[in-house]
């Protein structure tokens, strides 16, 4: 098994068609791993090799494919803000500075980069959030990356002893101690908080982190925008998917719960899973469980949707459209030879006698096309795609980039995938138990010297910061009517209802998906009536909100410093 695997990793890259973004590996659970290591095939040593000590300040590189105008800076952090530890790191930043106005007491804008590399959040400091309210404000717009993610990494490698540092105290922690005391490269004033108001802006899992600051350090974050802020954490997430199942197509939404429902029926009978599965292209796969988490892997385009249709994922409406496509007999019979098609019934004859309905067909038919492919011919789909063995989850190179979300899912945050309860409609299988969507937590994450991942994660401390309910002046919630992340925000149906104010902005964006509001064009006129009107609106409130901010006098400012 070690030998397969070793060859695996040596394999060149694959096209992945699935976007394997961190929310997917999440959407996924121990399945999401396995697509995760097929899309970055082509992974080389050389991130490892820009990190060889741990514990130590890493050297500050840039991106060969950075914008010019956005050059990487470097801030220097402690890796623990609690102890009395020596060890520092650098943590990367970008700043617009277009429409900076010296003297003028505007407002640094600052996106929290969230659970990825702040690479990826470079596009909002030109034509996004942070262009449109520094624009509208003359302030000075940053991207923060997070720790651990992209170029911030503190540590050597990603075992659980190196990881314990990844929690929510420590981020909000390296977040206060850069607004305190960043001197900006070119900008000669001091613009450190709290002489300066600074505006926190983050979405999903950042948005959250945006109203924590909002709450932890009042005296530092003057204004803070959660968008699609999921302050709600959960062990089992089942309404996300639920979100889906309304949100789309009646059409596709009535063939997938039908799809679904013939597949676990199948499944049920142990003498038709290997047919079943060979139909999809895999029967070598073993575990019930693994088969129903590949069939979720369509769903997680959903939330990859964006007004911009130069950059919305399309992948939900392809795999709508597959699944309605009409089939005679004939093209059935040649990509499928063995298969007996009735017209009459709609359905097709598996081997053992089984008919399942053209829906499982093209289902299946997706499956092999998107998701089995990926899987290379030299390699067999268990090891492509089985979970069960946990030699495959116990890398710790800081290529393993995947442990990062899963680690902080494990220990703090929840949101693991399972099946609806029983006798709710669903688009997923009843296969997807908890014992499976948390399983991987202890096959990747063995306990170390210093930190053991707990059984469950400690969702307390998220929500005891607010959860549905938090609040605060000058801290505006926004989200997307249909984003499969709402029912973890204040907008929750589990939440109650609020006011919508301009000191307490609670915002919903009609047909909006995932954090809408973070994407601008640079002529916002051009934009969609709703995507303008909430930006218009953005703008409103936080200038409103500057109207009120007085400079703290001479003595407050030495007192409040970190």
């Amino acid at each position: 098994m070690k030998a397969v695997l070793a060859g695996l990793a040596a394999l060149p890259l694959v096209a992945c068609r699935l976007n394997v973004d961190s929310h997917a590996l999440h959407l996924l659970g121990p399945q999401g791993v396995n697509l995760w290591k097929l899309n970055a095939l082509a992974t080389t040593d050389a991130r490892t090799a820009r990190h060889p000590h741990a514990l130590v300040v890493q050297q500050p590189l840039q991106s060969l494919d950075e914008p010019s105008e956005f050059p990487a800076h470097w801030f220097t952090q402690p890796l623990d803000h609690f102890s009395k530890t020596p060890h520092t790191f650098n943590q990367r930043y970008w700043i617009n500075t277009r429409h900076y106005k010296p003297g003028s007491n505007a407002p640094v804008i600052v996106l929290d980069g969230g659970e990825t590399s702040g690479e990826d959040r470079i596009p909002f400091l030109d034509t996004g959030i942070v262009e449109i309210l520094a624009k509208a404000t003359g302030g000075v717009g940053v991207v923060l990356e997070h720790r651990y993610y992209g170029e911030s990494v503190p540590v050597a490698n990603l075992t659980t002893d190196s990881l314990r540092w990844l929690n929510n105290d420590q981020s909000a922690a390296d977040s206060a101690n850069f607004m305190a005391n960043v001197k900006f490269p070119g900008i000669h004033e001091d613009l450190t908080a709290p002489g300066t108001p600074w505006i926190y802006y983050g979405g999903s899992y950042a948005g959250a982190r945006a109203a924590h600051m909002r709450i932890l350090y009042p005296d530092l974050v003057y204004g803070a925008i959660a968008s699609s802020g999921v302050t709600h954490a959960a062990i089992e997430h089942w309404e996300y998917m639920d979100i889906i199942r309304r949100a789309a197509d009646p059409e596709c939404s009535a063939n997938i719960q039908s799809a679904i429902e013939a597949i676990d029926t199948i499944l049920s009978i142990s003498q038709l899973r290997t047919p079943l599965k060979g139909l999809f292209g895999l029967a070598g796969l073993e575990h019930d469980e693994d088969f129903a988490s590949l069939l979720t892997s369509p769903m997680s385009s959903w939330q990859s949707k964006n007004w911009d249709k130069s950059i919305s994922d399309t992948g939900f409406e392809e795999f709508c459209v597959a699944l309605n496509k009409s089939v005679g007999g004939e093209y059935i019979s040649a990509q499928s030879p063995g298969l007996i098609y009735d017209d009459n019934t709609k359905t097709l004859a598996l081997p053992g006698g089984l008919k399942v309905p053209v829906l499982v067909y093209n289902y299946a038919q997706y499956i092999k096309e998107n998701v089995v492919s990926e899987c290379p011919e030299e390699i067999s789909v268990e090891d492509c795609f089985g979970t069960y063995d946990d030699a495959k989850y116990q890398g710790t190179s800081l290529d393993e980039t995947w442990r990062l979300w899963l680690f902080q899912i494990c220990t703090e945050w929840g949101y693991f995938f399972t099946a609806p309860p029983e006798n709710h409609p669903r688009i997923v299988s009843n296969r997807l138990v908890l014992g499976y969507e948390t399983k991987l937590c202890q096959q990747a994450f063995a306990p170390g010297k210093h930190f053991i991942v707990p059984p469950l994660p400690n969702i307390t401390a998220v929500n005891s910061l607010g959860d549905f309910a938090i609040a605060a002046d000058r801290l505006a919630i926004i989200d997307g009517e249909v984003d499969p992340w709402r029912p973890d925000t204040p907008h929750s149906d589990y939440a109650l209802p609020r006011e919508d104010t301009l000191l307490r902005p609670f915002k919903l964006i009609p047909g909006g998906v995932h954090h809408y509001d973070e994407y601008g064009l640079r002529d916002m006129s051009a934009e969609p009536p709703e995507i303008k009107k909430i930006h218009e609106e953005m703008i409103g409130f936080v200038t409103e909100w500057l109207k009120d901010w007085k400079a703290p006098n001479e003595s407050d400012l030495a007192s409040r410093k970190l």
